[in-house]
C-alpha cells in the first residue's frame, strides 16, 4: 500500500458540550496540525499515488470552512451545526469533505483510484486523534 501525507494546520474557536469536557465546556480557542494521508495499492504510469500539489490545495481549501470560525455559531459550518464539534468530529468531517473532492478528480488523475484516506488532528504535542475511511 502507498501512502502520501499532506500536512495543514487550522484555527478555530469552539466550546464541548458535556461534562466529561471540564474546563474545555467553555469557550476556548484550538489550534490543529491536520494530517490527510492518501492511501492506494497503485502508482499511476507517473510514478505517483497522488499530486501532491493538488491535495494540499484540496486539504487547505477544506480547512478554510473551519479557519478562524467559531464553530459555536450556528451559521459558521452548516453541517457541524448541532454537532459536539469534538476533535474526532473533525477528523470525519475534513475525511468525508477529502473524499467527495478525490471523487471528484480534484486529486488529479490518482485521486479517484484512491483506496483509503486517514485525517489526524494534532492538538498537542501529546494529544492526537485520527479517522480513517475507505474510498
Amino acid at each position: 500500500m502507498f501512502k502520501v501525507t499532506v500536512r495543514d494546520h487550522i484555527m478555530i474557536a469552539h466550546s464541548l458540550r458535556g461534562e466529561v469536557f471540564g474546563p474545555a465546556q467553555r469557550l476556548h480557542g484550538a489550534t490543529y496540525v491536520v494530517d490527510a494521508t492518501f492511501a492506494g495499492p497503485e502508482l499511476d504510469a507517473d510514478g505517483i499515488l497522488v499530486d501532491i500539489g493538488r491535495a494540499a490545495e484540496a486539504v487547505c481549501e477544506v480547512l478554510g470552512r473551519l479557519h478562524y470560525r467559531n464553530l459555536d455559531e450556528e451559521d459558521a459550518v452548516a453541517d457541524l451545526a448541532g454537532l459536539n464539534s469534538s476533535t474526532e468530529v473533525l477528523a470525519r468531517w475534513i475525511a468525508d469533505r477529502l473524499a467527495e473532492r478525490a471523487r471528484a478528480g480534484d486529486l488529479g488523475a490518482g485521486g479517484r483510484a484512491l483506496t483509503g484516506l486517514e485525517v489526524t488532528l494534532h492538538e498537542s504535542h501529546i494529544a492526537q486523534a485520527a479517522y480513517e475511511r475507505a474510498l
